[in-house]
């Protein structure tokens, strides 16, 4: 297949770009920016998504477009970051899709990136799919970044909105910002520890990626998220017996507002999502339990 992947740099995108070519896909992505390091197999187009709609010839042609790119919402919110975590998003997708509309013969299928914070706070209840969007600033650019990704299907393309969760892999992610305080000794829990944390490990969410792309009955959304959630004090347990390392700190609440701001909901929201539509069209999940994908990314 010839399919273009946008944030192709990123720490999602990289992963997926040697999925592909591991299987004798085609690769183009689409970056922001120039780097060095990317394969030489693949060829690159920079594209500021908020700003401008991509090049024709980066989609021309193309099989499938993976959606990926979008400013990091780990960071501190203030209005100026609040704005370009929307405008990449939502205004990135309406740029996507309006070029979409200019090609001859668009892709048959466009995989959008989303995300669980679609659901906001949800407190114990299981989300598949089928539930209604919550409410705060993700659950509000999430929506608005799926309904650009949903004008696509008027242009007879097949649209799926993977819905991340926590992403487990080395060089980035969540446990990027994890792994330093755990080993200093000073990791722990986070708040009270009962909110749920929906993760997927990097390989699967590449290998479910591709599934969605290569599968036709396969659209709407789609929770991108390990079968079996835990809570936050479970991950915090797992991820200490994994590093043979203690788990006695406690960061409260209050502490994460404050250093944090209101960008500490991500950290603090229970989301308990399950990946009923993935299953259902039958993938296979590699990293089922949270300890083995712990085990096979820190040994």
């Amino acid at each position: 297949m010839r399919i273009t992947v946008t944030g192709g740099t990123g720490f999602v995108g990289q992963r997926l770009t040697s999925a592909l070519l591991e299987g004798g896909n085609q690769v183009r992505i689409l970056a922001r920016s120039p780097r060095t390091g990317i394969d030489s197999r693949v060829n690159v187009y920079l594209w500021d998504a908020a700003k401008t709609e991509p090049p024709e010839e980066s989609l021309s042609g193309a099989d499938a477009v993976v959606h990926l790119a979008g400013e990091p919402v780990a960071q501190r919110w203030t209005p100026e970051s609040r704005r370009r975590i929307r405008s990449s998003r939502v205004d990135g997708t309406r740029h996507l899709v309006q070029a979409l509309s200019r090609i001859e013969k668009p892709p048959p299928v466009l995989v959008s990136a989303s995300a669980i914070g679609y659901y906001g706070e949800r407190g114990d209840e299981e989300l598949t799919e089928s539930a209604a969007a919550g409410e705060g600033f993700l659950s509000e650019v999430c929506a608005g970044w799926e309904a650009e990704a949903d004008k696509a299907a008027s242009l007879g393309i097949r649209v799926v909105k993977l819905r991340i969760g926590v992403v487990l892999g080395l060089g980035g992610g969540a446990l990027a910002q994890m792994l330093p305080p755990f080993r200093m000794l000073i990791g722990g829990r986070l708040g009270t520890g009962k909110q749920w944390m929906s993760w997927i490990h990097l390989d699967d969410l590449a290998g479910l990626v591709e599934f969605a792309a290569a599968t036709p009955s396969l659209e709407g959304a789609v929770n991108a998220t390990a079968p079996n959630p835990v809570r936050n004090s479970q991950f915090t347990r797992a991820l200490a017996r994994t590093l043979h390392r203690p788990a006695l700190f406690t960061v409260p609440a209050k502490g994460l507002r404050l250093l944090f701001g209101d960008m500490a909901e991500v950290l603090l929201s229970s989301q308990r999502v399950l990946p009923k539509a993935a299953m259902d069209a039958g993938y296979q999940f590699r990293y089922t339990e949270l300890g083995t994908a712990l085990k096979s990314l820190l040994g």
